[in-house]
């Protein structure tokens, strides 16, 4: 469980972390980043979105900062953004697509907290998986959904990802 720890806005935004926190109202937040399963997952991740770049007319940032409301920060495991890229060291806008990576300490409370930050920002594309179980499951108002079908889709259709295209290198 991730330790919490008040510091001001400006000393956050100012400060690097390793690895990154998220800022909640005046709290530092220790991320879960979990072991090498959940870092190889983001990794291909990244590499899936970054091969379709252009076709897809897209950006993809590992660990970028998002500020999610005033005073709030977070840090999703991959965040896509539609082109062109924002002129912007840290995001104001909603991503496209914010996916998280589940590590064996994260906690269905905190989860749930952090796609309620990014609903309430806007972002369209809430992803969740988990590298044990390569489960997949989109976050919606109505709480998560499994992908059943083994493709994760962006609510306008654009971007189709099959789950197993994450995990064909094991």
């Amino acid at each position: 469980m991730g330790t919490a720890t008040l510091v001001s806005q400006q000393e956050y935004l100012v400060t690097t972390y390793h690895p990154d926190c998220d800022y909640l109202d005046g709290v530092l937040v220790e991320r879960n980043v979990g072991p090498k399963d959940h870092s190889q997952l983001q990794g291909e991740i990244f590499a899936w979105f970054r091969g379709r770049r252009r076709a897809l007319r897209v950006a993809v940032f590992p660990e970028q900062r998002i500020r999610v409301s005033p005073g709030r920060y977070r840090i999703p495991d991959v965040c896509v953004v539609e082109l062109p890229v924002p002129d912007e060291q840290i995001f104001t806008r909603p991503p496209y697509i914010c996916i998280e990576v589940l590590s064996p300490d994260d906690r269905l409370q905190s989860m749930m907290d952090r796609f309620d930050d990014y609903m309430a920002m806007g972002v369209p594309n809430i992803w969740v998986l988990d590298p044990e179980t390569r489960g997949a499951w989109q976050a919606t108002g109505a709480g998560l959904r499994p992908v059943v079908d083994g493709i994760l889709r962006t609510t306008d259709l654009r971007v189709e990802l099959p789950v197993e295209d994450l995990f064909t290198l094991d």
